[in-house]
C-alpha cells in the first residue's frame, strides 16, 4: 500500500480530534475554513488509509473510584507459555494494559484499582495464573505525561 501523504490540514483535523473525538466536522470545519464535507472525506481517507483507527473515549478513572495505578512486571516460568498467560491476563478486568517485553519482565501489565487493597488481590490474581514464575510491582505516584499530541506534532514535523 502506497504511504499516505497528510498536509497541514490533515495535521490540523487531527489535532481537533484527538483533543476531542467528538468534535463535530462542521465545528472543525468553521475553525479551518473549508468546509464539513472537505472534512468528512480528509477524515475517510486517514481511515481508509489506517492512519484514523477507530475512536476513543477518556474516562476520569479517579471519579470512578479507581485512582490507584500500579504497574506489574510479570516473569514467566517458559516464554512459551506467554500466549497463555496473556488469555488469563486479558480475563482480569483490571489490568488495562499488558505489553510482551524483552529485558527484565516478560510481560509487564498497567493495573488500576480502587486502593491497595484492590490492587493486592489483582496482583494476586497475576500471581496465580499457571506459568507465572512471579511478579514485580511499582506503584504509581502521580500521572505526570499523558500527551497525545506530542509525539504526533513531532511526527508531522519529520514528514
Amino acid at each position: 500500500m502506497a504511504k499516505f501523504k497528510l498536509d497541514e490540514t490533515d495535521h490540523q483535523i487531527l489535532d481537533m480530534l484527538i483533543e476531542n473525538t467528538r468534535t463535530p466536522f462542521t465545528d472543525i470545519a468553521k475553525k479551518l475554513l473549508i468546509s464539513a464535507g472537505t472534512v468528512h472525506v480528509r477524515v475517510k481517507k486517514m481511515e481508509e488509509a489506517g492512519i484514523i483507527i477507530g475512536s476513543s473515549l477518556t474516562l476520569d478513572y479517579k471519579k470512578l473510584g479507581y485512582a490507584f495505578i500500579a504497574y506489574v512486571g510479570v516473569f514467566l516460568q517458559n516464554t512459551s507459555q506467554t500466549k497463555f498467560v496473556l488469555e488469563r491476563i486479558n480475563e482480569i478486568p483490571f489490568v488495562t494494559v499488558a505489553h510482551v517485553t524483552t529485558g527484565k519482565f516478560n510481560v509487564f501489565c498497567k493495573i488500576r484499582a480502587r486502593n491497595t487493597q484492590h490492587a493486592k488481590e489483582i496482583i494476586f490474581q497475576l500471581d496465580d495464573i499457571e506459568g507465572v514464575y512471579r511478579t514485580e510491582t511499582m506503584i504509581s505516584m502521580e500521572e505526570s505525561i499523558n500527551d497525545k499530541k506530542r509525539l504526533m506534532h513531532s511526527i508531522f514535523k519529520e514528514m
